[in-house]
């Protein structure tokens, strides 16, 4: 085992005291967005001795993060790896610098992703099915969305939005009427970003809250935002990003329509799986990784099946205490003792 040291984010909508509590240092004021374990160059993780993590495990296939969020992130979503291979040699081809602010896809690879809550987590995760919106939009009066929405259909109505070729300011004003948690979200979100037709794209969209230990997992194509919460967020090792809205970052609208799934998701928390050694395992087909949660209380002897990062969040296991992180390499065995929560990474 090889204690690892992570690296923090300071983006704008991060909690500034999530974090800093977990890792037991005090806040300074600045937003803790994000804590990285891993090998990413964005963020690369070191060892108790000061060398390079990616020194001693090779490039990882996957990053774990504890995310904080006190804002609304972008209104994002992620290609698949043919979309992402794609885009990333047609954008070589075009000679776009890797680091410009208008380029897309920064590799060649698909970046599943999946959250789970730590605290009650506010997030929009994929898009509800019809009849469903059709009630919540009636409900607040957005008439004129919901018409649209029965005459042009879901995929219809996200580009008319998108396109400019329907207006997002009667359903804004409708929002601005009510306090239900979707109406109050578009009000906010208005105030924050005006003219912005992502503002109107959530009311769309499933609105979940997860309970600590639940968890959603965002496929290929998946539209989704986090809101609010804390969370722990295990990803492709991927930049690729396309975004809708709801950020000054670079927006494409073709680009985001043409990735897009816009498959209604009738229940998007992910359902957990309990093992008989008491780890709970949340699978997720198709990615480079599984994430693996046990609330421990009593010994635990783990060997690892491959490339592994455990993370102590609450509590105290021996070897580790809450917020430290640890890397083993296949094969390597740990011995745990106390009462805690412990997350694992393993490699597929």
């Amino acid at each position: 085992m090889r204690r690892i040291t992570g690296v923090v984010q300071h983006y704008a909508w991060g909690d500034p005291r999530a974090i800093p509590e977990l890792l037991g240092a005090d806040p300074d004021g600045r937003p803790w967005a994000e804590l990285w374990f891993g090998t990413h160059a964005g963020g690369p993780a070191t060892l108790d001795d000061g060398s390079r993590l990616i020194d001693e495990s090779g490039p990882l296939p996957y990053l774990l993060k504890v995310l904080a969020a006190a804002e609304a992130l972008s209104l994002q979503t992620h290609p698949s790896a043919e979309r992402a291979a794609a885009g990333f040699q047609r954008e070589d081809a075009a000679g776009i610098p890797i680091d410009a602010p208008e380029r897309i896809y920064r590799d060649p690879f698909a970046k599943p992703e999946m959250l789970v809550a730590l605290t009650p987590f506010d997030a929009l995760c994929g898009f509800r099915p019809l009849a469903d919106t059709d009630l919540v939009l009636r409900g607040l009066g957005a008439d004129h969305l919901a018409d649209h929405l029965a005459t042009a259909g879901l995929a219809g109505t996200v580009a008319d939005l998108y396109r400019g070729v329907l207006d997002p300011d009667p359903t804004i004003g409708a929002c601005r009427e009510h306090l239900t948690p979707e109406a109050m979200l578009v009000t906010a979100l208005a105030g924050q970003y005006p003219g912005d037709a992502s503002v109107a794209v959530t009311l769309l969209l499933n609105r979940v809250t997860l309970a600590p230990g639940e968890a959603i997992f965002l496929e290929a194509g998946n539209l989704h935002a986090y809101v609010h919460g804390v969370g722990v967020e295990i990803m492709g090792a991927s930049d690729n990003v396309v975004r809708g809205g709801l950020t000054p970052k670079h927006v494409d609208v073709e680009e985001l329509l043409a990735v897009l799934d816009v498959r209604p998701l009738p229940d998007p928390v992910l359902t957990a799986r309990h093992d008989a050694s008491g780890w709970i395992a949340y699978d997720t087909p198709n990615t480079p990784f599984r994430l693996w949660r046990i609330e421990l209380a009593g010994a635990l002897h783990h060997t690892a099946t491959g490339r592994e990062l455990l993370l102590c969040l609450g509590g105290d296991l021996g070897p580790l205490c809450s917020g430290d992180c640890a890397y083993l390499a296949r094969g390597e065995t740990i011995a745990l003792a106390g009462t805690g929560t412990l997350f694992r990474v393993e490699e597929r």
